[in-house]
């Protein structure tokens, strides 16, 4: 553009102003490329391809609700149901209430119905003829340093055992590896048994957290999932089967709902910038008055003036925007390898690109529009008398 300079000039006539400025713009943007990997890290799991041929049965009313262990036997003899897993939420903590671990009372079973989580024969030989054996993640054996032959002691935040002990001990016999295209977060899960959760809790017996019932034909879900709630119609414990996808994404919002959070975050955020640069655009163009009036005397156009406050203000968004997309696209991965794992956030893509430059484009018009229309309806005559 041959106005460029101008327009530069123009931007950078209140440095400090400009400055400030430019540093709420990249805080923002920087808040919105750490936000929205944070949502899409939450929702990843519900989009993974694997688990396709799985579903999920729980409770209807509640995740934290148990079902009955007898409806296993039912629930396999359903037309379509390849194999029935089942699983209980422990609630481990190790050492310090900071240091939450995903831990899992799993079935027999389980392993076999997780063909993305990959244990050696060895390893899973020992794990079934270990009563306190557990398996764990790569990413959570790297964040505490564990090893195979390791003696843990995890606290369940929900279950003591019997003789009113929070603290469980566990044997590490197992680190088990991920398949590709595995759903966010299972690189970090610690899988214990069932049987031994089962008969040492003081709080339940013979019930279960959930049921994962393998597929034969996944274009069946609907069917078998269907006859599987039918069971247990009209009891007192009613049972929900949906997608195991859809069950990940109801359980991330135990937590609440991470993308209304998200999103009224940001809402609040780019509103407070809207303020801000608009602000900043009507003093400047205030400040410029009997300079405009003097492009327009030497022959520019109304409509040229317009265009001029309007790129002002869009450049003044993109090089904030650019900024601040840019430290988030670098701080995501340094986030993720500072946490070991724990805090997994996906880097900063293509989408998150191009729905910020959207962003910056549509608040820089949106900044810009009633300066610009004013500079554009200016009087020369009135503007030069300082009127």
């Amino acid at each position: 553009m041959k106005y460029l300079h101008l327009i530069w000039a123009a931007l950078f006539r209140r440095k400090t102003r400009t400055f400030l400025t430019l540093v709420s713009i990249v805080t923002a943007f920087l808040l919105f490329g750490m936000l929205d990997s944070v949502r899409t890290a939450f929702e990843s799991g519900s989009r993974s391809v694997a688990g396709v041929d799985r579903l999920v049965t729980a409770s209807r009313y509640s995740i934290i609700q148990p079902v009955p262990e007898a409806l296993r036997a039912r629930i396999a003899a359903i037309p379509g149901v390849r194999a029935v897993a089942w699983a209980n939420w422990f609630g481990g903590i190790y050492q310090d209430p900071k240091n939450f671990v995903f831990s899992y009372a799993v079935s027999p079973n389980y392993l076999d119905v997780y063909p993305e989580i990959r244990l050696t024969p060895a390893q899973r030989k020992a794990f079934d003829d270990t009563r306190t054996g557990v398996v764990i993640g790569p990413v959570l054996a790297k964040r505490y340093g564990w090893k195979v032959g390791d003696k843990i002691p995890l606290q369940s935040t929900i279950f003591p055992q019997k003789n009113g002990d929070k603290t469980w001990p566990f044997d590490i016999v197992g680190i088990y590896s991920v398949a590709k295209g595995a759903a966010n977060g299972i690189d970090q899960l610690f899988l214990l048994h069932w049987k031994y959760f089962d008969e040492a809790n003081a709080y339940t017996r013979h019930s279960v957290g959930w049921y994962i019932d393998q597929l034969q034909d996944p274009s069946q879900a609907d069917r078998v999932a269907r006859a599987i709630d039918a069971i247990s119609a009209n009891s007192d414990h009613e049972t929900r089967t949906q997608t195991e996808q859809a069950f990940q994404a109801s359980f991330a919002k135990q937590l609440g709902d991470i993308g209304l959070i998200v999103g009224a975050i940001m809402g609040a955020v780019f509103f407070t910038l809207i303020l801000l640069t608009g602000n900043t655009m009507a003093q400047a163009v205030r400040e410029r008055t009997s300079e405009l009036a003097v492009l327009k005397t030497i022959g520019f156009s109304s409509t040229s003036v317009l265009a001029m406050v309007l790129t002002e203000s869009v450049l003044l968004l993109l090089l904030g925007g650019i900024v601040g997309l840019g430290l988030a696209t670098v701080l995501a991965p340094g986030v993720s390898k500072g946490s070991g794992g724990m805090v997994n956030l996906p880097p900063v893509g293509a989408g998150n690109w191009a729905l910020g430059i959207g962003l910056m484009l549509l608040i820089g018009l949106l900044v810009g529009a009633l300066p610009a229309w004013r500079a554009m309806r200016l009087n020369i005559v009135d503007a030069l008398a300082g009127r």
